[in-house]
């Protein structure tokens, strides 16, 4: 990585070859190391070092962006003129929204360096926690371990002038038999390498595994089921984007449109993005330099509050809560630190409460029916299982569901109080959230 002054020293340059009304330079720097594992052994180790640099301009109500990774004062240069050029070709929009005035966001420090500086050997000794012990039983262990370190920079012709630096580790993993038949999913993240606690992983993993063994089928319909954190996080996604995002309110395709202030939800249910919350991944300020606001989406059930951007918030008379992701996008503000609020019960007492039901440690391929609604359909994966009288008995073949992630939040029983923090690179979102038991879930199908 760069660090500060040197980030700092980039947009100067840009900002000193920009004719522009107003500019904004938004340069970026990751440290990427990844270790993948298949068949017991790791088979793939990469490192990538990567800094873009960002160019928006606003010339009159027509804006231009241009993004490149030649950092050097040509390239920086180059990118600049781009910039200028598209915003030139472009038409008029009478709704083009200003940069937003400077606004100093909360300093974190978010920086591990155990996690910066990790080397090959380290996670391979990670690595080996979980196949060595795959291997030992007879099974088959895949995933991956990731460390990164990043920086983020943006800088206005208007004064700002932010600066922050973080790190993130995850490792997932997926044991299996031979016939792949039956397996088992766990994975854990954490800002600090050395608190990835492998061998909980392959515990999990493997226990899920062996349990997975033979499993039934069961007839589609509607059950009770307690969602582990990793199928959570999946409705936490998906929720944010088409539900709580100001864009998506204003175009009239969120269900809360119009329904703020109402109870919609259980009221076990709270639901909010705090980007300077230490228990998640920390990013204080937004791609536009915003502070990030602590934004309440479900307070114990009512619908609360919307993410914003400039664009959005000037749209509705209103601040920014500093949820911008690059420029130029069409998905709108978007709630990248989510926190779905702990209960009061243990996971055997969450499994206790069901009569009959299923377990489902996470969902796959999930895909977007009908978005007002939240409308979701996908498969169970790596861990589904029967619970009866309070009791977790029998494996279950992978079932297909069809249902509103709304109704998740809608039909929920019981909330668990350990949590747990996941991180989904492509959309660099990160969840912290307990299982659920939730009424009413619907299932349309049976894998053979």
């Amino acid at each position: 990585m760069l660090g500060h002054e040197k980030l700092e020293q980039l947009a100067e340059i840009a900002l000193g070859h920009s004719k522009a009304d107003q500019t904004e330079i938004v340069l970026r720097g990751t440290d990427t190391a990844l270790s993948r594992f298949a068949n017991n052994a790791i088979h793939q180790n990469i490192f990538e070092s990567n800094v873009t640099a960002r160019v928006r301009v606003i010339l009159g109500k027509r804006t231009g962006v241009a993004e490149s990774n030649d950092i050097s004062p040509e390239g920086i240069k180059r990118a600049v003129d781009m910039a200028r050029a598209i915003a030139q070709l472009q038409p008029e929009n009478p709704q083009n929204a200003r940069l937003p005035q400077p606004r100093a966001p909360q300093q974190i420090d978010a920086y591990a360096a155990n996690t910066a500086d990790c080397a090959p050997e380290t996670r391979a000794r990670v690595i080996e926690q979980i196949c060595r012990p795959a291997a030992a039983q007879k099974w088959i262990a895949a995933g991956a371990f990731r460390t990164q370190a990043y920086e983020l920079a943006v800088v206005t012709s208007l004064g700002t002038r932010v600066y922050h630096r973080g790190t993130r580790a995850d490792l997932s993993a997926v044991i299996m038999n031979d016939a792949g038949t039956a397996s088992g999913f766990a994975s854990t993240a954490s800002p600090d390498a050395r608190e990835i606690d492998a061998r909980a992983v392959a515990q999990r993993a493997l226990d899920k595994a062996q349990r997975s063994l033979n499993p039934i089928a069961l007839a589609p319909g509607e059950y009770t089921v307690v969602l582990e954190p990793e199928a959570v996080a999946s409705a936490l996604q998906y929720t944010a984007w088409h539900t709580f995002n100001a864009l998506a309110v204003q175009e009239e395709r969120s269900f809360v449109r119009g329904r703020r202030g109402e109870a919609l939800f259980s009221p076990l249910v709270s639901v909010y993005d705090d980007g300077t919350d230490r228990a998640g991944f920390p990013l204080p300020f937004d791609y536009e330099g915003v502070p990030r606001q602590r934004v309440t989406f479900i307070a114990q059930g009512v619908a609360r509050e919307v993410a914003y951007d400039t664009f959005t918030a000037q749209r509705d008379n209103v601040a920014s809560t500093g949820h911008a992701l690059p420029a130029p996008n069409l998905t709108g503000p978007l709630p990248q630190h989510l926190f779905l609020a702990p209960g009061a019960a243990s996971q055997a007492e969450l499994v206790a409460q069901v009569t009959r039901g299923i377990l489902v440690t996470r969902f796959w391929y999930t895909r977007v029916v009908h978005p007002l609604h939240v409308m979701m359909t996908g498969l169970t994966r790596d861990g589904t299982f029967l619970i009866e009288n309070g009791q977790v008995t029998l494996p279950v073949k992978n079932l297909r569901f069809t249902s509103s992630y709304l109704d998740i939040f809608k039909n929920t029983r019981a909330v668990g109080r350990e949590t747990h923090l996941m991180y989904d690179e492509r959309t660099e979102m990160s969840f912290r959230a307990p299982a659920l038991v939730v009424d009413g879930f619907n299932f349309t199908g049976v894998t053979q």
